[in-house]
C-alpha cells in the first residue's frame, strides 16, 4: 500500500510538472480540439444528462462543452465537492447565467453552496448517462491519477447502486498526461474511453 501511494506521489508531481510546462495557447488549442473531437462522439450525442467538471488552470478547459450541453438542451451536472471528506454531488446548473452567479471556491473553481438544496442532484433523479473525468494523468486502459482526494472513485461507486448503474465516463486528457501505466489499487474505478490527440 505504501509503494503504491509512493509511485502515485512521484507520479503526480512529473504530470504536474508536464502540464505547468505547456503554454496557456497550447492548453487552449488542445481543449478546442478535444471540444470538437466529444461533439462527434455518438456517446455524447446520445446522452441527455451529462456530468462535467468545471476545469482548473491545469485541466482540459470544458467551457465550450458546457455551452454546447446548454445549446443542444442537454441537461448539465456540475460537482460539488465536499473539502473535508470525499463526498461529491453532481447538482444541475439550469443555465450559463446561473454558472456565472456560483461562488468560487479556494481552489478558483466556481461551486453551488453547500445550502441550496433546491438543486437536483443527479442520483437522487434520473442518474447519469456520461460522466466527463478530470485528473493529473490517464493510461490507455482506463487507469486514472486523480489528486488523491477519491471523489470521483466514490461518486462512481454511488452510480452503480442507482437503478440506472454507472455513467460512460470519458476522461478529457492533454496529450501530455498519457502514462504507460498508471499504478491502481481496488478503490480505483477504471474510466471508459481516454479522450487525447493523436488518437
Amino acid at each position: 500500500m505504501a509503494a503504491l501511494r509512493a509511485s502515485k506521489g512521484a507520479l503526480r508531481k512529473e504530470l504536474k510538472r508536464r502540464v505547468v510546462a505547456l503554454s496557456a495557447a497550447e492548453k487552449q488549442r488542445q481543449s478546442r480540439l478535444l471540444s470538437d473531437k466529444l461533439f462527434k462522439h455518438p456517446k455524447y450525442i446520445s446522452s441527455e444528462r451529462i456530468a462535467v467538471f468545471l476545469s482548473m488552470d491545469d485541466e482540459v478547459c470544458t467551457e465550450e462543452i458546457i455551452k454546447d450541453m446548454f445549446k443542444r438542451g442537454k441537461s448539465c451536472f456540475i460537482p460539488r465537492y465536499q473539502s473535508n471528506n470525499s463526498h461529491m454531488d453532481m447538482l444541475k446548473l439550469s443555465s450559463l447565467q446561473d454558472l456565472e452567479t456560483l461562488p468560487l471556491t479556494s481552489w478558483n473553481i466556481r461551486q453551488p453552496t453547500e445550502d441550496c438544496k433546491s438543486r437536483e442532484e443527479a442520483l437522487s433523479s434520473g442518474g447519469l448517462d456520461l460522466m466527463l473525468m478530470p485528473g493529473l494523468g490517464f493510461d490507455l486502459f482506463g487507469g486514472r491519477l486523480g489528486r488523491g482526494k477519491g471523489f470521483y472513485d466514490t461518486y462512481l461507486r454511488r452510480c452503480s447502486k442507482h437503478p440506472k448503474g454507472k455513467p460512460y465516463t470519458i476522461a478529457l486528457a492533454f496529450k501530455e498526461q498519457l502514462c504507460q501505466k498508471i499504478p491502481v489499487d481496488a478503490n480505483d474505478v477504471v474510466i471508459d474511453e481516454v479522450l487525447y490527440e493523436d488518437q
